[in-house]
């Protein structure tokens, strides 16, 4: 259990990494030391902004984030930077540390066997899966044994046997832990309690209690708010049809009605506005490309890892209009890289119908240009066909307002870049849609229809996802298992 002694303290702070933007508003809130603290809020509400207060990579505009003296804080950030990305697995761990450790070899090799994985240490990067970096990316956190660990999206890209191992870690570990996660099972089996940053107030709501325990008080008090919202709105209008009366009688009941107009404004001032966290995005479609039928994607070998060489195995695949194949596998085994090759058309043994246009979703975003605006990566998207009423009308049904069509793709949060990714794909009418992890960074409120979305596509379509909940609502005709072919001999 936790103890008594706090070791972060965040007192009336106020932060906007721009003035129109605020993030924080006067936020309070304690962590004490040996608690396992879960993070939660809206996309977009600033919980990685609040790991980086912690850390020091962002000062306070106003208020205060007091740090226990000598107290070791290290992040698990959500994805490898580009930059980080060109390093081989060594360089990445020596970058951990401002000094020089002379036994980082053993170092490394211990902290991979504890995030079960591995890997030379002369490889790159880039070169890992999505599940593999997600690893390292942890263990570039618990290579430094810090006091306070701060895992941002741990679970993206984690296998089940990854996810298990990460959850006994955070369990067992003795030191303090602060997560942001969207994996409601994973965040329940070791959160003792929650702070709870409001997109709305800007305020960070702290709850004591198991995950989803405070996500019932949570929405109880939300329907609440909404309950008083209809008393008082209903009273608000009784009153102003009273006071309309009276001012038309004139005389004395005049004054009356001035008098009740007063009580009207002080009434309005109750009213609680809908907490834009409790939105979700709207219902939408993903239109398949129209004349395409038959063979939509005939798939006769594929390349798989095995001990870091890649090699091939015969499969008789075929994939027609309707058709959805799941693409599963362990961490490392080539899931990502073989939707790569077939979205770039290089993968060998695969033939993608002619003319077929490819809708594919990586769980990067490297699809996405950085240095692009929302607007624009929409309006290619949508081509010459659409108006800006048509853009404008199609962003605001995924939540991207005037401001973030506004913003360059690479300074929105990781789960804004997956609403305007959706939003693109929902614009080019694929003939085949790729999916790559799309749930990853994905507010757990957007996920049930995005997956109505997918189930509802007309067209041909490749699935890896590791959601569990998410895939049992896709109807799905065939499951490819990269981990059985690995048994198997090669071609």
């Amino acid at each position: 259990m936790p103890g008594d002694e706090t070791i972060v303290r965040f007192k009336d702070v106020s932060f906007a990494w721009e003035e129109s933007k605020p993030i924080l508003n006067e936020a309070c809130f304690a962590v004490r030391r040996g608690s396992k603290i879960t993070l939660m809020g809206q996309n977009g509400a600033g919980k990685s902004t609040i790991f980086q207060l912690i850390t020091g990579e962002a000062t306070p505009d106003s208020g205060s984030v007091n740090i226990n003296n000598d107290l070791t804080i290290a992040t698990a950030k959500q994805a490898v930077s580009r930059e980080d990305s060109e390093l081989t697995i060594k360089e990445f761990f020596e970058k951990c540390f401002s000094e020089k450790i002379y036994n980082i070899d053993k170092k490394i090799d211990d902290v991979l066997e504890v995030v079960n994985l591995t890997s030379p240490r002369d490889r790159m990067i880039k070169n890992l899966s999505g599940g593999q970096q997600a690893r390292i990316l942890l263990a570039s956190a618990l290579i430094r044994n810090p006091d306070l660990l701060l895992l941002d999206e741990p679970t993206n890209n984690l296998d089940k046997a990854g996810i298990a191992h990460l959850t006994k870690f955070i369990i067992d570990y003795p030191k303090t832990c602060v997560v942001i996660s969207h994996d409601a099972d994973f965040l329940n089996t070791f959160t003792q309690g929650v702070l709870y940053l409001d997109i709305f107030s800007k305020k960070v709501e702290q709850y004591t209690g198991d995950y989803l325990a405070v996500v019932k008080e949570i929405k109880a008090r939300l329907e609440r708010e909404r309950m008083l919202n209809v008393r008082l709105e209903r009273d608000i209008a009784r009153r102003k049809e009273q006071a309309n009366f009276f001012a038309q009688k004139g005389g004395h009941l005049r004054d009356v009605s001035s008098r009740m107009r007063k009580e009207i404004a002080k009434l309005e001032n109750e009213v609680v506005e809908l907490r834009r966290e409790d939105k979700a995005i709207k219902k939408f479609t993903i239109p398949a490309q129209e004349g395409v039928g038959g063979v939509i994607l005939q798939l006769d070998s594929v390349a798989i890892s095995i001990d870091h060489k890649f090699v091939s195995r015969k499969v008789n695949i075929t994939l027609n209009k309707r058709d959805r194949l799941l693409l599963v596998g362990p961490n490392g085994i080539g899931k990502t890289t073989l939707l790569e090759n077939l979205a770039s058309g290089k993968a060998e043994g695969a033939r993608v119908k002619e003319g077929v246009k490819i809708a594919y979703y990586r769980q990067d975003f490297s699809t996405l240009d950085f240095n692009a605006s929302v607007y624009e990566t929409l309006s290619r998207a949508m081509g010459s066909g659409g108006t800006e009423q048509g853009l404008r009308a199609h962003a605001a049904g995924f939540l991207l307002d005037a401001a973030i069509l506004k913003a360059k793709i690479g300074s929105l949060s990781e789960g804004q870049k997956g609403l305007v990714a959706f939003a693109a794909i929902a614009l080019e009418k694929p003939g085949l849609l790729i999916l790559d992890e799309p749930t990853n960074h994905i507010n757990f409120r957007h996920i049930p229809i995005i997956a109505k979305a997918v189930n509802d596509f007309d067209g041909a379509m490749i699935l890896v996802s590791h959601a569990r909940d998410f895939v049992a609502k896709i109807r799905v005709d065939t499951t490819l298992d990269l981990g059985l072919l690995s048994e198997k001999k090669g071609v």
